[in-house]
């Protein structure tokens, strides 16, 4: 299927403009190499340049899958019947959004885990941590309906396990199938593995770290905290720092702090032929520095979060995203994992309610779920004449 959806041949004149300056390093050397320099004499100061990232084929879809599949989420909330879109990859296969923080269980976390009731800033981290633990919104919901309003205060290990042991005596999936939960360390793995989960989250209210984790004065803070706990590596650690960072009592950028996970690592090396001088976290930020002059580049419009650009985390994800849809698009490029098939179809969800943000966002008051503001009535892409669904995580 090489040579279908989004991607094309990058055009002679973008070849030509992507010639990417690296920033200056600075440096402070011996006045002289290989000598000694006089006492008191200052050493002197250089400024190195590194070798920027060299992006291959993979990068100009990069762009054009997040530009479409933003465009696709805005034709659905300006409400829209399908098709979306005429790209067969997208049309084909499940997709998430090109902003993490409007998929659907982002959504139900923003909406019904944070900003619902009034929870102080203690009662709101064990929410979400409890919440995330499993990433799955029936389980949330089986345990509100069983165990009433979700409090630290009213948190009883024996008594969750009960209800989640019953749900899958039941035939219930209680974890979210969007990444594996770890089992953990040997020395605090259990008969069942949320049982664990669920000492883990006891012993964060006692040890004092949730106290720490709202204390936290940076997102790497946060992160560096999560990363130490037992069962929670770094990608998931990111994940967490992240959904706690929605909440109005963590206040830090998303342009703080990024960690790329294993999906987003296979993109990276399939969007570039080399990372130059720099680390995988540095090029995802010389990426979301660049958005509005490779969107440019590529001729591209793209329907931003309302003003909203893409932040670090989005762009982290999209490279997961385009690692997938490269397997389809680009079989001939790999990536380390080895995969070449994309698992999960795409099948619509039945609703896709009005979006909401977090209020320090500022973007809520911009939102119009019926708005048909710069959506065309018909849309195809060049070289595709069929049109189909697009499969895509509401």
């Amino acid at each position: 299927m090489k040579g279908q959806g989004l991607s094309r041949r990058t055009p002679r004149r973008l070849a030509r403009a992507h010639k990417p300056t690296a920033p200056d390093v600075k440096t402070t050397t011996p006045a002289a190499a290989g000598a000694s320099s006089p006492a008191g004499r200052t050493a002197q100061t250089v400024f190195a340049r590194r070798t920027p990232p060299a992006p291959s084929i993979v990068f100009d879809t990069y762009w054009r899958f997040a530009a479409e599949r933003q465009a696709v989420y805005h034709r659905r909330i300006a409400g829209l019947q399908a098709p979306w879109t005429s790209d067969p990859i997208l049309s084909s296969y499940k997709f998430t959004n090109a902003y993490r923080a409007a998929d659907r269980v982002s959504q139900f976390l923003i909406r019904n885990v944070m900003y619902v009731g009034h929870f102080d800033a203690h009662d709101l981290v064990f929410r979400v941590l409890l919440f995330k633990l499993f990433n799955k919104t029936q389980t949330w919901c089986l345990l509100e309906r069983m165990l009433g309003p979700i409090e630290s205060k009213r948190f009883d290990v024996d008594l969750f396990d009960r209800v989640l042991s019953a749900a899958m005596q039941g035939g219930a999936s209680i974890y979210s199938a969007a990444y594996i939960m770890p089992s953990g360390p040997v020395s605090v793995r259990r008969p069942r593995k949320h049982l664990m989960h669920l000492e883990l989250l006891a012993t964060l209210m006692r040890d004092g770290t949730i106290n720490r984790l709202i204390d936290s004065k940076s997102m790497a803070e946060a992160y560096d905290i999560l990363v130490g706990l037992p069962g929670i590596g770094p990608f998931l650690a990111y994940q967490l720092a992240t959904d706690l960072n929605y909440s109005e009592h963590l206040a830090f950028s998303e342009m703080e702090f990024v960690m790329p996970g294993p999906g987003a690592r296979d993109g990276l090396r399939k969007c570039f032929s080399s990372f130059g001088d720099y680390s995988e976290a540095d090029v995802i930020r010389w990426v979301a520095e660049r958005q509005e002059r490779e969107l440019s580049l590529r001729g591209l419009q793209f329907q931003s979060l309302w003003g909203r650009p893409l932040q670090l985390i989005d762009c982290q994800n999209l490279f997961c995203e385009v690692d997938k849809y490269a397997r389809v698009a680009h079989p001939e490029i790999a990536g380390h994992s080895g995969r070449t098939r994309i698992k999960q179809r795409f099948s619509a969800h039945p609703t896709l309610s009005k979006p909401w943000f977090p209020p320090k966002w500022g973007i809520n008051d911009r939102l119009t779920a019926r708005s048909r503001e710069a959506l065309p009535d018909h849309w195809s892409f060049a070289g595709v004449g069929e049109t189909l669904r697009l499969g895509i995580e509401d």
